[in-house]
């Protein structure tokens, strides 16, 4: 489980075929990486990924053709930023939200306009999760914990502070790019357990 309070921008150093699917190499940038151990999960703009393979500067990662199918990762490059967050442990402060680091979708980028010292940004998003986005609600947009400002039938609207802006890969994404999208897990739970007593 993560928070959505990234801790890094990384790299991505190298994209490497493997029978079908990929292995990604990643440069670890800014991102403390004390005591990594084989095994452990390291969410990659929003994408929980295990680490294969590490040195004191990069880690490895096997991905599945169904996570390059359904997140931005098939479109990576090498040299793409990467906003990276390590598991959360029992003693981390729970300053964003639950992510799961499970992609549900894909937005894109609409609009992004000054705000005071701040930054609006639109995203388009699927039909089948706009109704999972709530005003004043939580959502992770590459893996970043946000507040939802304003929803509608076709996106929503986020305001990231200089710091967001700064220390995640949005100071290099532009409108029209693709971005990773996971709903509030609460709210997929809650849905299901009404269907499920519905159904009785």
């Amino acid at each position: 489980m993560f928070t959505g309070l990234i801790q890094g921008v990384g790299r991505v150093a190298a994209l490497e075929p493997r029978g079908g699917d990929l292995r990604l190499h990643v440069e670890v940038g800014s991102l403390p990486f004390e005591a990594v151990e084989l095994g452990e999960s390291i969410a990659c703009s929003g994408c929980c990924l295990t680490v294969i393979d590490f040195d004191a500067s990069r880690f490895a990662a096997d991905v599945s053709t169904e996570t390059l199918a359904c997140t931005t990762l098939g479109q990576w490059r090498e040299g793409s930023a990467v906003n990276l967050e390590r598991a959360m442990l029992p003693t981390t402060r729970f300053g964003g939200h639950i992510v799961s680091g499970h992609v549900d979708g894909l937005g894109e980028v609409v609009s992004v306009h000054d705000d005071a010292r701040a930054q609006r940004w639109r995203f388009a998003a699927p039909a089948q999760l706009l109704r999972y986005i709530a005003h004043k609600g939580s959502i992770a947009v590459d893996g970043v914990s946000l507040t939802v400002n304003a929803v509608d039938d076709e996106g929503f609207e986020v305001a990231l502070i200089p710091h967001t802006v700064s220390h995640t890969r949005f100071s290099e994404t532009r409108v029209g790019d693709a971005v990773n999208l996971e709903v509030d897990l609460i709210a997929r739970y809650a849905e299901r357990l009404l269907q499920a007593r519905m159904e009785r």
